[in-house]
């Protein structure tokens, strides 16, 4: 399935929720129902930059697509980290590094987070991105 079309699969689950407090449930239903991150790469390498919780994240490369697994210790993070894995995994890194990930705008998800867990959400982006590019580069 393409990047756009995972994309709008989220914007549609979205919409079916009238109030932010239905959205902010259904994130943390995601971020539960993710699978969680081998307990051994829980490392300070992994932690992502930039992010108020601790977001740790792994990408590894398999059949030219990249495989990303993640885990947070706040559970609305873990949530938006969740939506992240579920729509860039399973891409080849250059779909990755050239999306613009615009369902989270469509669903109004940066404006209904606090200014460090938007702050946070760029920087997970940021991240996946630059790991993208980085096992593109090892893998040419």
């Amino acid at each position: 399935m393409k990047i756009e079309e995972i994309e709008n699969q989220i914007i549609d689950e979205f919409s079916l929720f009238d109030e932010w407090e239905g959205k902010y449930e259904y994130l943390i239903e995601l971020g539960k129902e993710m699978p969680i991150i081998n307990e051994k790469l829980k490392t300070d390498d992994k932690l992502i930059k930039g992010c108020q919780s601790k977001v740790w994240l792994h990408s590894e490369i398999k059949d030219g697509k990249i495989i990303f697994t993640a885990d947070s210790d706040a559970i609305i993070t873990k949530g938006i980290v969740a939506l992240l894995v579920r729509v860039l995994s399973n891409h080849t890194p250059s779909e990755i590094i050239d999306t613009e990930l615009r369902f989270i705008d469509k669903i109004g998800l940066k404006e209904h987070l606090s200014p460090t867990r938007a702050n946070g959400l760029v920087s997970m982006i940021k991240q996946m991105k630059l790991d993208a590019l980085a096992l593109k580069t090892q893998n040419e």
